[in-house]
Protein backbone atom coordinates (compact mmCIF):
# COMPACT_ATOMS: atom_id res chain seq x y z
CA UNK A 1 0.00 0.00 0.00
CA UNK A 2 1.13 3.54 -0.96
CA UNK A 3 1.59 5.08 2.49
CA UNK A 4 0.38 9.40 2.71
CA UNK A 5 1.48 11.10 5.71
CA UNK A 6 1.45 15.10 5.73
CA UNK A 7 4.58 15.57 7.97
CA UNK A 8 8.31 14.68 7.84
CA UNK A 9 10.80 13.72 10.39
CA UNK A 10 8.40 14.60 13.18
CA UNK A 11 6.72 13.67 16.23
CA UNK A 12 3.03 14.40 15.81
CA UNK A 13 0.76 14.40 19.62
CA UNK A 14 -2.12 12.45 18.52
CA UNK A 15 -3.78 13.47 21.81
CA UNK A 16 -3.03 15.57 24.67
CA UNK A 17 -5.46 14.90 27.07
CA UNK A 18 -6.10 12.93 30.81
CA UNK A 19 -7.48 9.38 31.18
CA UNK A 20 -11.28 10.69 30.84
CA UNK A 21 -10.82 12.96 27.62
CA UNK A 22 -11.61 16.85 27.31
CA UNK A 23 -14.26 17.81 27.02
CA UNK A 24 -15.39 15.01 29.93
CA UNK A 25 -18.67 13.18 30.18
CA UNK A 26 -21.02 15.14 31.88
CA UNK A 27 -19.03 18.53 32.97
CA UNK A 28 -20.10 22.08 31.68
CA UNK A 29 -17.25 24.00 32.78
CA UNK A 30 -15.78 26.98 30.54
CA UNK A 31 -13.00 24.20 29.67
CA UNK A 32 -15.08 21.37 28.36
CA UNK A 33 -17.98 23.77 26.48
CA UNK A 34 -15.28 25.88 24.92
CA UNK A 35 -15.12 26.21 21.16
CA UNK A 36 -11.50 26.71 21.27
CA UNK A 37 -9.94 23.50 19.38
CA UNK A 38 -6.90 23.37 21.34
CA UNK A 39 -9.17 22.47 24.56
CA UNK A 40 -10.66 19.52 22.87
CA UNK A 41 -8.28 16.66 24.20
CA UNK A 42 -8.30 12.90 23.06
CA UNK A 43 -6.19 10.42 25.13
CA UNK A 44 -2.41 10.56 24.96
CA UNK A 45 -0.54 9.29 22.10
CA UNK A 46 2.63 10.00 19.60
CA UNK A 47 3.04 9.25 15.66
CA UNK A 48 6.68 9.47 14.64
CA UNK A 49 7.69 9.73 11.21
CA UNK A 50 10.99 7.58 10.78
CA UNK A 51 12.92 7.30 7.86
CA UNK A 52 11.55 4.50 7.22
CA UNK A 53 7.98 4.56 8.38
CA UNK A 54 5.68 5.68 10.36
CA UNK A 55 5.75 4.50 14.27
CA UNK A 56 3.26 5.15 17.41
CA UNK A 57 4.04 5.17 21.29
CA UNK A 58 0.97 4.25 22.75
CA UNK A 59 -2.37 2.87 21.10
CA UNK A 60 -5.29 5.26 22.79
CA UNK A 61 -9.12 4.96 22.34
CA UNK A 62 -9.76 7.50 20.23
CA UNK A 63 -6.59 6.37 17.82
CA UNK A 64 -8.88 5.50 14.52
CA UNK A 65 -9.82 9.37 14.31
CA UNK A 66 -6.70 10.78 15.30
CA UNK A 67 -4.94 8.69 12.46
CA UNK A 68 -7.48 9.66 10.03
CA UNK A 69 -7.33 13.79 11.43
CA UNK A 70 -4.10 13.25 10.46
CA UNK A 71 -3.86 11.74 7.50
CA UNK A 72 -1.52 9.11 8.08
CA UNK A 73 -2.54 5.71 6.20
CA UNK A 74 -0.17 2.96 7.62
CA UNK A 75 1.64 2.37 10.72
CA UNK A 76 4.47 -0.36 10.61
CA UNK A 77 5.07 -0.23 14.78
CA UNK A 78 4.19 0.72 18.14
CA UNK A 79 5.80 1.18 21.34
CA UNK A 80 3.91 1.38 24.91
CA UNK A 81 5.08 3.73 27.82
CA UNK A 82 2.75 1.88 30.16
CA UNK A 83 -0.53 -0.75 30.26
CA UNK A 84 -3.38 2.08 31.73
CA UNK A 85 -6.34 2.09 29.08
CA UNK A 86 -6.04 5.12 27.94
CA UNK A 87 -2.61 4.02 26.42
CA UNK A 88 -3.56 0.32 25.00
CA UNK A 89 -7.15 0.50 24.03
CA UNK A 90 -7.17 1.59 20.81
CA UNK A 91 -5.29 -1.68 19.98
CA UNK A 92 -7.66 -3.18 17.55
CA UNK A 93 -7.43 0.42 15.28
CA UNK A 94 -4.01 -1.79 14.59
CA UNK A 95 -6.01 -4.56 12.43
CA UNK A 96 -5.89 -2.52 9.43
CA UNK A 97 -2.03 -2.22 9.09
CA UNK A 98 -0.91 -5.81 9.48
CA UNK A 99 -3.55 -6.66 6.32
CA UNK A 100 -2.04 -3.58 4.66
CA UNK A 101 1.49 -4.97 5.39
CA UNK A 102 0.49 -8.31 5.62
CA UNK A 103 2.80 -9.11 8.22
CA UNK A 104 2.51 -8.66 12.15
CA UNK A 105 2.59 -5.65 13.23
CA UNK A 106 5.47 -5.41 16.18
CA UNK A 107 4.39 -4.10 19.61
CA UNK A 108 7.77 -2.66 21.59
CA UNK A 109 6.89 -3.06 25.34
CA UNK A 110 7.68 -4.26 28.59
CA UNK A 111 6.78 -8.05 30.38
CA UNK A 112 3.90 -6.62 31.95
CA UNK A 113 2.16 -4.23 29.34
CA UNK A 114 2.70 -7.69 26.99
CA UNK A 115 0.77 -9.98 29.92
CA UNK A 116 -1.81 -7.09 30.04
CA UNK A 117 -2.26 -6.76 26.25
CA UNK A 118 -2.72 -10.50 25.88
CA UNK A 119 -5.55 -10.36 28.65
CA UNK A 120 -7.19 -7.32 27.06
CA UNK A 121 -7.32 -8.31 24.12
CA UNK A 122 -6.68 -12.29 24.15
CA UNK A 123 -8.81 -12.82 20.37
CA UNK A 124 -5.97 -10.58 18.87
CA UNK A 125 -3.18 -13.26 20.71
CA UNK A 126 -4.97 -17.36 20.26
CA UNK A 127 -5.25 -19.37 17.25
CA UNK A 128 -8.54 -17.61 15.21
CA UNK A 129 -11.41 -19.64 15.14
CA UNK A 130 -11.72 -22.09 11.72
CA UNK A 131 -14.77 -19.44 11.34
CA UNK A 132 -12.73 -16.18 11.23
CA UNK A 133 -12.35 -14.80 7.67
CA UNK A 134 -8.89 -12.88 6.68
CA UNK A 135 -8.61 -9.68 8.45
CA UNK A 136 -11.04 -10.54 11.38
CA UNK A 137 -8.32 -11.21 14.01
CA UNK A 138 -5.16 -8.28 14.20
CA UNK A 139 -1.49 -9.63 13.10
CA UNK A 140 0.72 -8.57 15.94
CA UNK A 141 3.46 -9.62 17.48
CA UNK A 142 6.13 -8.67 20.82
CA UNK A 143 9.25 -7.09 20.85
CA UNK A 144 10.66 -7.24 24.10
CA UNK A 145 11.92 -3.92 25.50
CA UNK A 146 14.60 -2.41 28.38
CA UNK A 147 15.62 0.24 29.36
CA UNK A 148 18.57 0.20 26.71
CA UNK A 149 18.59 2.42 23.19
CA UNK A 150 16.41 -0.32 20.20
CA UNK A 151 16.64 0.41 16.53
CA UNK A 152 12.84 0.98 15.32
CA UNK A 153 12.35 2.14 11.51
CA UNK A 154 15.83 3.88 11.02
CA UNK A 155 15.69 5.70 14.12
CA UNK A 156 17.38 5.24 17.72
CA UNK A 157 14.46 4.91 20.54
CA UNK A 158 16.06 5.76 23.93
CA UNK A 159 13.84 4.28 26.81
CA UNK A 160 13.45 6.68 29.93
CA UNK A 161 12.40 4.47 33.55
CA UNK A 162 9.86 7.38 35.06
CA UNK A 163 7.25 6.75 37.83
CA UNK A 164 4.00 7.02 37.57
CA UNK A 165 2.69 6.50 41.52
CA UNK A 166 4.30 3.51 42.36
CA UNK A 167 3.82 1.84 39.15
CA UNK A 168 7.29 2.16 36.57
CA UNK A 169 6.89 3.25 32.93
CA UNK A 170 8.48 4.35 30.12
CA UNK A 171 8.93 7.61 28.47
CA UNK A 172 11.22 7.89 24.94
CA UNK A 173 13.95 10.03 23.69
CA UNK A 174 14.11 10.30 20.21
CA UNK A 175 17.06 12.20 18.94
CA UNK A 176 16.60 15.53 20.95
CA UNK A 177 12.64 15.36 21.36
CA UNK A 178 11.77 13.50 24.82
CA UNK A 179 7.92 12.51 25.81
CA UNK A 180 7.36 11.63 28.98
CA UNK A 181 3.70 11.42 29.62
CA UNK A 182 1.60 9.64 33.17
CA UNK A 183 5.15 10.79 35.48
CA UNK A 184 5.08 11.81 39.10
CA UNK A 185 8.26 11.00 39.59
CA UNK A 186 12.20 11.11 37.52
CA UNK A 187 14.55 8.33 39.18
CA UNK A 188 18.14 9.79 39.44
CA UNK A 189 19.55 7.13 36.92
CA UNK A 190 16.75 8.77 34.10
CA UNK A 191 17.87 12.64 34.55
CA UNK A 192 20.79 12.06 32.45
CA UNK A 193 19.17 10.72 29.66
CA UNK A 194 16.83 14.07 30.06
CA UNK A 195 20.03 16.20 29.27
CA UNK A 196 20.66 18.64 26.10
CA UNK A 197 17.24 18.43 24.78
CA UNK A 198 15.81 20.73 22.40
CA UNK A 199 12.31 19.28 23.33
CA UNK A 200 10.65 18.01 26.71
CA UNK A 201 7.20 16.95 26.59
CA UNK A 202 5.81 16.38 29.91
CA UNK A 203 3.01 15.94 31.77
CA UNK A 204 1.22 18.16 33.92
CA UNK A 205 -2.34 17.62 34.44
CA UNK A 206 -3.17 20.28 36.41
CA UNK A 207 -2.29 23.11 39.24
CA UNK A 208 -3.07 20.77 42.25
CA UNK A 209 -0.68 17.91 43.27
CA UNK A 210 -1.98 14.74 42.01
CA UNK A 211 -0.62 11.46 43.49
CA UNK A 212 0.22 9.82 39.84
CA UNK A 213 1.12 12.92 37.70
CA UNK A 214 3.17 16.08 37.79
CA UNK A 215 1.49 19.40 38.69
CA UNK A 216 2.23 22.54 36.41
CA UNK A 217 4.46 23.34 39.05
CA UNK A 218 6.23 20.35 39.38
CA UNK A 219 6.81 20.42 35.37
CA UNK A 220 7.99 24.06 35.68
CA UNK A 221 10.53 22.52 38.43
CA UNK A 222 11.76 19.82 35.77
CA UNK A 223 12.38 21.97 33.06
CA UNK A 224 14.06 24.69 35.09
CA UNK A 225 16.01 21.50 36.21
CA UNK A 226 16.69 20.25 32.88
CA UNK A 227 16.34 23.42 30.39
CA UNK A 228 15.38 22.79 27.09
CA UNK A 229 14.83 24.58 24.44
CA UNK A 230 10.83 24.54 24.56
CA UNK A 231 8.58 22.46 27.05
CA UNK A 232 5.19 21.19 26.48
CA UNK A 233 2.68 19.90 28.90
CA UNK A 234 0.70 17.31 28.07
CA UNK A 235 -1.93 14.63 29.56
CA UNK A 236 -3.67 18.30 30.53
CA UNK A 237 -7.26 17.96 32.67
CA UNK A 238 -10.29 20.51 32.19
CA UNK A 239 -8.74 21.91 35.07
CA UNK A 240 -6.58 23.74 32.57
CA UNK A 241 -7.63 26.41 29.77
CA UNK A 242 -5.47 26.55 26.95
CA UNK A 243 -5.19 30.10 26.62
CA UNK A 244 -4.97 31.38 30.05
CA UNK A 245 -2.94 28.71 31.49
CA UNK A 246 -0.59 29.36 28.58
CA UNK A 247 -0.19 33.51 29.81
CA UNK A 248 0.47 32.66 33.28
CA UNK A 249 3.11 29.74 31.70
CA UNK A 250 6.78 31.46 31.59
CA UNK A 251 8.65 31.80 28.10
CA UNK A 252 9.41 28.80 26.32
CA UNK A 253 6.55 26.47 27.89
CA UNK A 254 3.14 26.06 26.81
CA UNK A 255 0.52 23.48 26.96
CA UNK A 256 0.70 21.08 24.34
CA UNK A 257 -2.57 20.30 22.07
CA UNK A 258 -4.02 17.57 19.26
CA UNK A 259 -2.48 17.51 16.19
CA UNK A 260 0.90 19.43 17.77
CA UNK A 261 3.91 19.04 15.31
CA UNK A 262 7.73 18.67 16.87
CA UNK A 263 9.97 18.27 14.76
CA UNK A 264 12.76 16.04 15.75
Amino acid sequence: MQQTVNFERELVLLGTGTSVGVPMIGCHCDVCTSHNPRNQRTRTGVAVAAPHGVFLIDTPPELRLQLLREKIDLVQAAIFTHSHADHIFGLDDLRIFGHYLDDPLPLYCEEPVETQLRTSFNYAFEPPSPNAHAGAVPRLRFERITTEPFELLGLTVRPIRLLHGKLPVLGFRINDVAFCTDVSAIPPESWPLLEGLDVLIIDALRYEPHPTHFSVQQGLEVAERVRPRRTYFTHISHALEHEATNARLPEGVELAYDGLRIPY
